[in-house]
């Protein structure tokens, strides 16, 4: 589980004073300081709980809806690498079923679940975090060759044969 505990661990800081503080992670970034060890606890298995939840929705999602999506492509389809478009779009249909909607209503019970980690009285203003801006532009720089990778991708697989 050194994921789900690498992303519990990136929820809590300390503070100058040594006292711990759990970043609930929403845009205002704000922190709630935790009073008790037994508390923290709470809070990370709580956290724990929910990182696992979203990355088996996600990951198995994605395989099922995969599966679902060349099954159907393939019983629709006489000649499936011809309609490419289409069988991309099946995939994202599934996929918004298959993860959209269970993935909803698990951000709206962390969302509801948040409120119960601090009373506004114990909110914390945290410093601006966020990765340096070389690390933004070293991301978009990999983004926009994956993209043009994709794109060749495609292009050769959609060509039309030469006889």
């Amino acid at each position: 589980m050194g994921l789900v505990d690498a992303l519990v661990d990136r929820s809590f800081r300390q503070t100058k004073d040594g006292q711990v503080v759990v970043f609930t992670g929403d845009p205002r970034k704000r922190g709630y300081l935790v009073k008790f060890p037994e508390e923290e606890k709470k809070i990370r298995s709580f956290l724990k709980m929910f990182y696992f939840a979203h990355l088996y929705t996600v990951v198995f999602g994605i395989l099922l809806s995969q599966v679902w999506a060349t099954w159907l492509t393939y019983a629709l389809f006489v000649r499936p690498a011809s309609h490419l478009l289409e069988s991309v779009a099946l995939f994202f249909a599934i996929y918004a079923l298959v993860v959209g909607l269970p993935y909803f209503f698990l951000w709206r019970a962390y969302r509801h679940s948040l409120k119960s980690f601090g009373t506004p009285a114990e909110e914390v203003p945290l410093a601006k975090i966020g990765a340096p801006r070389r690390q933004w532009i070293a991301l978009a720089v990999v983004f926009g060759f994956a993209i043009l990778i994709l794109s060749a991708i495609l292009v050769l697989a959609v060509r039309p044969a030469v006889p």
